[in-house]
């Protein structure tokens, strides 16, 4: 099976995903072409820096999504604090303060699923180390419309208890070690890329 021409990359995690995403976003080219959207479980009440610590890392422009933002290339997107992130068909973003999804808001399940229902077999789902489930769900969900799903080695995560949630939900296409996870973000460009290749 085939993962369709790769249009955006929804990113989730919790405990220790800051220092991941440290890790993986240095690999990624200023001129790579596909967006990233992040969801991490961020304070509700404090103003977010997260935006900021990313982009010193990292090539590309890193800002927090806005409501009713287009998705543009050659960029990455966080979810700003106390808001639902979501992706909507026309690929447009949107923020919603409804209930919090398993203590979290933003949730990783309403982004994932979102742009599942937005992206098909466009998208592709990372889901990084964390001390919940949040993004187990919405990973499944990615894989049965049809996109490429990764999960971040149970062994290399701080924290074990997101990533091994989402493998026993679904199966995804990856599971990768954090020092192989940029590397093959950077080698995804609008291609189809083949399905669960041993990584």
């Amino acid at each position: 099976m085939l993962a369709a021409n790769v249009q955006a990359i929804v990113v989730g995690g919790s405990a220790g995903a800051i220092e991941a995403l440290g890790s993986i976003l240095p690999a990624l080219p200023a001129d790579f072409p596909i967006p990233l959207a992040i969801a991490l479980h961020v304070h509700p009440s404090k103003p977010s820096h997260l935006a900021q610590v990313l982009g010193m890392r990292c090539a590309l422009p890193v800002k927090e999504a806005e409501d009713k933002e287009p998705l543009a290339p050659c960029t990455v997107y966080v979810a700003p604090p106390n808001y639902h992130l979501l992706l909507e068909t026309r690929g447009y973003f949107s923020l919603s303060a409804d209930d919090p999804v398993l203590f979290s808001r933003p949730a990783i399940d309403v982004l994932f699923e979102s742009a599942a229902d937005a992206f098909g077999r466009a998208l592709v789902g990372l889901l990084l180390t964390g001390a919940s489930e949040d993004g187990a769900r919405g990973l499944a969900h990615i894989q049965k419309a049809g996109g490429l799903t990764l999960v971040q080695a149970p062994s290399t995560a701080a924290v074990r208890i997101m990533p091994e949630a989402a493998m026993r939900l679904a199966s995804p296409d990856h599971v990768l070690p954090l020092n192989e996870i940029g590397p093959f973000l950077a080698r995804l460009d609008r291609r189809a890329l083949p399905k669960r290749e041993q990584g």
